[in-house]
């Protein structure tokens, strides 16, 4: 009976078997690697949607308050004319990177302005006025 206690029973247990193969673990650096790899991809497409929508401006804006974005017009890699309406006043606005010019001010016009068969007088003022602005600018 004392020997049960000195020796405990473990030391007698078999450690092994000869043939016993250890199943592959669950976890591995391949399978994570993928799982990542996924997870990177998903991340990727998900960036360029939102790049895409925003580039072609294919997310609406909602107007709030007194100003509204009317229109906008890219003229070159990163710069733009924007249409701003504020109460009954429209603001030609020339955007770039650090820079905001306004090019011209005018009242909102009374008739629907996104007809594209609508003759506008004041089109050759516009730019008279523009290009006036552009050489004062320079």
């Amino acid at each position: 009976m004392i020997l049960v206690w000195i020796f405990p029973f473990h030391a007698f247990a078999e450690t092994g078997k000869p043939g016993y193969v250890p199943p592959p673990s669950v976890i591995s650096t391949e399978s994570t690697m993928q799982m990542i790899g996924g997870l990177l991809l998903v991340l990727v497409i998900i960036g360029c949607i939102a790049w895409l929508l925003k580039r072609f401006a294919l997310i609406p804006t909602a107007a709030t308050g007194v100003l509204k974005v009317v229109a906008a017009a890219g003229v070159g890699q990163r710069e733009r004319v924007v249409i701003v309406e504020i109460d009954s006043t429209w603001l030609v606005l020339g955007v770039a990177p650090g820079r905001v010019n306004r090019l011209h001010t005018m009242n909102k016009p009374a008739t629907n302005t996104t007809d594209k068969a609508q003759n506008n007088p004041s089109a050759e003022e516009f730019a008279a006025q523009l290009n006036q602005n552009l050489k004062n600018n320079a």
